[in-house]
């Protein structure tokens, strides 16, 4: 029996992909947003394309503040294009 693969929906350019080649974003119950790179911290998540340019398109579209049900400040969003960087470059 084949084992069903989730897929999941980018907020930036809102194609549909398996989870695992996607970044999970969450809101913490705290109300701060994060990268979640392991895909299990608790929050409410919110998928995007591992490229600057569909986290772009997510702030730009306001699809990723819509999905986390909250408002994301510059300085929030400006450090997730950093961590993205880094984990793209691995």
């Amino acid at each position: 029996m084949n084992k069903k693969v989730p897929i999941r929906q980018c907020v930036g350019c809102r194609e549909m992909k398996s989870k695992k080649e996607l970044l999970r974003v969450i809101k913490t119950p705290e109300d701060e947003v994060l990268l979640d790179v392991t895909g299990k911290k608790n929050g409410r998540g919110a998928y995007l394309c591992p490229k600057k340019e569909c986290l772009e398109q997510a702030v730009k579209t306001k699809g990723l503040e819509r999905s986390l049900k909250v408002s994301i400040p510059k300085a929030e969003i400006e450090k997730m294009v950093k961590e993205m960087e880094s984990i793209a470059a691995r």
